[in-house]
Formats: C-alpha cells, sequence, structure tokens
C-alpha cells in the first residue's frame, strides 16, 4: 500500500511539472505574441544572445542549438528559417566543417531580444513564484 501511494505522489509530482510547463508556455505564447515571438522563437534567440559576444560574432551550429532549446532538428530549421526571413538571425556554412550550418544573430534579432527579455523573464517569475 505505501508502495502504491509513493507510485501515485511520484505521478502527481510529474503531472504538476507537465501542467506548469504548458501554462507557462501559454503565458510565454500570450506575452511574446504582440511582439511578434512565439516562446520558442525566444529561446532561440535567446540562446544566440547568451553566446555572442561584443560584436555579435559568435554563432552555434544548428545542432548545439537544438540540444539547448529540446526542438527536434526539423522542428528547429524551420523556426529558423522563420527567424531568418524575419530578419531576426541569419545562417553560414561551417568553416571548419562544409556540411554544418552556423547560426547568429542579426543586429535586428539582437535589438528585439532586448526589448523582449523583460517581458519573457517577467512571466517566468511570475508562474514559478506561483508554483513554488
Amino acid at each position: 500500500m505505501a508502495a502504491k501511494k509513493a507510485e501515485q505522489g511520484l505521478v502527481e509530482q510529474w503531472r504538476g511539472i507537465l501542467a506548469l510547463h504548458a501554462r507557462t508556455q501559454c503565458e510565454l505564447d500570450r506575452a511574446l505574441h504582440g511582439h511578434g515571438l512565439c516562446a520558442s522563437d525566444f529561446e532561440v534567440l535567446d540562446v544566440l544572445a547568451e553566446g555572442a559576444a561584443a560584436d555579435g560574432g559568435c554563432a552555434y551550429r544548428v545542432q548545439e542549438i537544438s540540444d539547448r532549446v529540446h526542438l527536434s532538428q526539423s522542428a528547429l530549421s524551420r523556426l529558423i528559417g522563420r527567424l531568418e526571413k524575419d530578419g531576426l538571425v541569419e545562417r553560414a556554412m561551417c568553416s571548419q566543417d562544409r556540411r554544418g550550418v552556423r547560426v547568429a544573430l542579426t543586429a535586428k534579432g539582437r535589438t528585439l531580444h532586448g526589448e523582449v527579455r523583460p517581458v519573457q523573464r517577467a512571466v517566468l517569475a511570475r508562474m514559478l513564484d506561483e508554483a513554488g
């Protein structure tokens, strides 16, 4: 009986995490929509911004971004294509490996990230505070 209760508690905890993630994702999508972004778009911009040098010269391989934002490579490629079309990122062939593609923020992408970052962080703080 105790093992069954422990298992049920584990399942309920897991479902609580999933519910918090879903609610937070929806809140982020709502908050970022007015800026032309969804939560996944922002995550990619955020990863790229974290790695950017002062001159904006840093770029990540698509696989490196995929590992950090937890999207499949095909979903990430489509997302990067949209961001590139909007002028927020640029893709270039990797000089070390011609099969690889590197992605970097553009000046427009850095500016938008800087404007939207406080909005995203405020949603995270509120949602995680409510959960805590």
